[in-house]
């Protein structure tokens, strides 16, 4: 019995990608030189600097300094200096030519005298007191930031457009400062 067992099992076949010496080599080399290259770039990138994100200004100084503005501010103004204040024409054109000039909201318009005549006809102090206090669509003041006397004189101006013969509104007497 000497009969020969041979196994002609065959192994399977395990080529891979690399085939010669140069592939390995050149395959060892990236291994290590792409991740390595890759972690430079990264930590280059966090170290480079703060990035602003989405919504992270608000912690900037300009943010900061918007939230802890001053809601509202004083101006003090010398209402004694007639120099200083508007004419009527001034006044109309910087905030009562928006709707008058137009007819906006049933504004009656400058120098419309139908528009006019009636309310004319109630005197200058209720058109005084409706512009300051506003009536209608119309804000006090008409929404400016003008002196009583700055505003009478708008209203003069329009209403004298409009008709009327009123005559602007002089600054009062400021009392003589008492003796010390």
């Amino acid at each position: 019995m000497s009969d020969a067992h041979h196994d002609d099992h065959h192994e399977p076949n395990h080529e891979g990608p690399i085939r010669t010496p140069k592939q390995l080599i050149v395959a060892v080399v990236l291994a290590f030189v792409v991740p390595i290259t890759i972690i430079v770039l990264l930590a280059g990138y966090v170290a480079s600097g703060t990035k602003p994100s989405a919504g992270s200004d608000g912690l900037g100084p300009q943010a900061t300094a918007a939230r802890i503005a001053p809601v509202g501010q004083v101006t003090v103004k010398d209402a004694s200096d007639a120099s200083a204040l508007k004419s009527g024409t001034e006044v109309y054109t910087a905030v009562c030519a928006a709707c008058h000039a137009a007819g906006v909201a049933n504004a009656p318009k400058l120098g419309d005298t139908a528009a006019w005549a009636p309310r004319i006809a109630t005197g200058y102090e209720a058109l005084l007191s409706s512009a300051l206090k506003g009536k209608g669509a119309m804000g006090a003041q008409g929404g400016g930031d003008f002196s009583d006397v700055e505003i009478g004189r708008a209203v003069v101006h329009l209403a004298n457009a409009g008709g009327a013969k009123f005559e602007e509104p002089k600054l009062a007497a400021t009392p003589a400062s008492a003796p010390q």
